[in-house]
Formats: C-alpha cells, sequence, structure tokens
C-alpha cells in the first residue's frame, strides 16, 4: 500500500538529485543559491519539454530519435520566417513552429503505423532527412542575431514573477501533460498500448492510432522547443543540437520511463531532465570537462536500464512465488 502511494523511484531520483546538489555546493556554495538554481532550471527547460513528448513515444514501445533534428529545423524555419517577415506576431510564430513540428512527428507516426517499419528505423532516417532539408533550406548559411527581430528573440527571454518565459513555457508543459496522462482517455490508452497491446486491441484502442498521437505530440513540442531554443540563443544553423536526441532519452531512461514500454510517469521524465541538467551545469563549476557529458549520460542510461531490468526480474520471481503459494 505505501509503494502504491509514495512512488519510490521518483523518490530515489529527487534523492540522488539533493545528494549531488550537496555535493557540488561543498564545492562551490554559489551553485545553490536560488537565483542560480533557476538560471539551472530555465538552462533545462528546452530538455524536459522535449523529455515529455519523448516519453509519451517511449511508452508506447516506440522511440523518436529525430526531436533534435525537427527541433533544429522548425528552428532554422521559423527565424527565416522573422528574417522575411519581422513584423509577424510571436503567437503566430510559436503557431507556426508547434504545426510545423506536429507535421513532422505526424510523418515519423504514419510510417510507424501504416507501414510498420520499426520506430528506431523510421526516425533514424526522418532525423537524417530532416537535417538534411535544413541545409537545402537555408543553404548552409547561419541566421544571426542582428537579422532576428527583438521581439522574436525577447520573447523567451522575457521575466514574468521572477522567471523568465522559457520556464514557464516549461511549466505550463508540466502540468499539461500531468492532467492528459491521468486524466484523460488518451493518457490511459498510452499506458495501455504499451503494457499490453494485445489487450489493448480487444478493449477497442487502435493501437497503431494511439502511437500515432504519440508521434504527433513528440514532434509538436520539438516544434515548440525549436523556436525557443533559436529565439534564446539568437542564432540557427544546420548542426544546432547535434546529439540533443540522446540527451532526451537519457532523461527518460533515467527517470524511469521504461523503454519496453507502459512504465514511467511525468514527474519521473521532469527529474531524469532535471538530474542530467544540474550534471551540465556543474561541470565547469567543478572544473570537469564538458565533454564528459556524453559519457556520463551514456552511462546513466546503462545503469537506470539495469536497475529498471533488475526491478522487472524481481517482480517476476514475486509472482511465481505468488502462484506456487497458491498451487
Amino acid at each position: 500500500m505505501l509503494s502504491r502511494l509514495i512512488p519510490v523511484r521518483e523518490t530515489i531520483l529527487g534523492a540522488a538529485i539533493l545528494a549531488l546538489l550537496l555535493l557540488i555546493a561543498s564545492r562551490f556554495s554559489g551553485f545553490v543559491a536560488p537565483a542560480n538554481l533557476l538560471n539551472v532550471f530555465n538552462d533545462t527547460a528546452p530538455l524536459i519539454i522535449l523529455a515529455l513528448g519523448q516519453m509519451v513515444v517511449i511508452l508506447t514501445r516506440c522511440i523518436d530519435l529525430s526531436v533534435a533534428a525537427n527541433l533544429a529545423l522548425t528552428g532554422m524555419a521559423v527565424a527565416m520566417l522573422n528574417v522575411a517577415m519581422p513584423g509577424l506576431p510571436i503567437p503566430v510564430i510559436i503557431a507556426v513552429a508547434i504545426g510545423l513540428g506536429a507535421v513532422m512527428g505526424a510523418i515519423n507516426g504514419l510510417l510507424v503505423w501504416k507501414l510498420m517499419i520499426p520506430p528506431i528505423v523510421v526516425t533514424l532516417g526522418t532525423m537524417a532527412v530532416f537535417r538534411g532539408i535544413i541545409f537545402l533550406i537555408s543553404d548552409g548559411k547561419w541566421v544571426n542575431a542582428h537579422e532576428m527581430s527583438d521581439a522574436f528573440t525577447g520573447f523567451p527571454r522575457a521575466v514574468i514573477l521572477g522567471l523568465p518565459v522559457l520556464s514557464w513555457v516549461a511549466l505550463l508543459t508540466v502540468a499539461i501533460f500531468g492532467i492528459m496522462m491521468s486524466r484523460t482517455a488518451l493518457g490511459r490508452s498510452i499506458f495501455a498500448v504499451g503494457g499490453n497491446p494485445d489487450a489493448a486491441v480487444y478493449t477497442g484502442i487502435d493501437v497503431g492510432r494511439v502511437k500515432f498521437l504519440a508521434f504527433v505530440l513528440s514532434g509538436a513540442l520539438a516544434g515548440l522547443t525549436g523556436y525557443l531554443w533559436v529565439a534564446r540563443y539568437a542564432v540557427a544553423y544546420v548542426d544546432i543540437a547535434g546529439g540533443f536526441e540522446l540527451e532526451v532519452v537519457a532523461a527518460c531512461v533515467i527517470g524511469g520511463i521504461s523503454i519496453a514500454g507502459g512504465i514511467g510517469s511525468v514527474g519521473g521524465a521532469v527529474l531524469g531532465a532535471l538530474f542530467l541538467g544540474v550534471i551540465k551545469n556543474a561541470l565547469p563549476v567543478i572544473n570537469i570537462s564538458p565533454f564528459w557529458q556524453l559519457a556520463i549520460s551514456g552511462s546513466a542510461i546503462l545503469i537506470a536500464v539495469a536497475f529498471n531490468a533488475r526491478s522487472g526480474k524481481t517482480k517476476g520471481r514475486i509472482i511465481l512465488k505468488s502462484a506456487e503459494a497458491s498451487e
């Protein structure tokens, strides 16, 4: 009963983040100052948004490796749109970004749903295609800060109640996905498809359609993040967010989202992203090369997957023992 009321995995990860902060504070106390922690959260906001989209996809036993390429293509497209039409309202630009990202997600979803191509193959392919399209539409050129309008670059940086808009967008996304996954039919269908797709079919759930919608959601969030990323850093180029898909997957796996599908939570995905965000921001502070970040992310994935596999085996043994006892 207690394990149902207290999310054990999230509690362990939260304790690990707290321990990490205390360890860093022993080397540099300024890191845990409230203002700096808010900056760390703001830096991690794009990863949180993308991790929530990836969470939905992984819960359906799929994976989306094209999120970073989607982000980059959308970011370049809206940056070029802003250069061509500097007076275009920001809400319109955001709508274009979300729509374009959703279309790219829908392409992934249709290929997985209708042609039944393995998701990892589909998204590896579209990742390369999206990166190629960026080069074609930009001719390999950068869009720099002086070419962007002040409104375009200023929106994610605007401060409301002490937090930048980028952080507020991340918090709003967390709230929306928390409600969606716990209170809506779509959220329940996502868990059902990942938990047992055969049983989901018998309950009337269209498994292919749910996977399609998961990819659309992931793509839409990648598109939104594309605008926020480019506007915040005031630059767009072909290789933007290169390799970021590894961090997104790592955040989900570290947060307890099972690669086998059907197990995970919004809180876990957020904590996984925050764990990586703290590490990323702490490495320069404690004089460790940022190039170690990829090694740390990869190691964290292996440890988390091993932990999940161990937990799964334990549950399996308990079930067998219970069955033997009943006989």
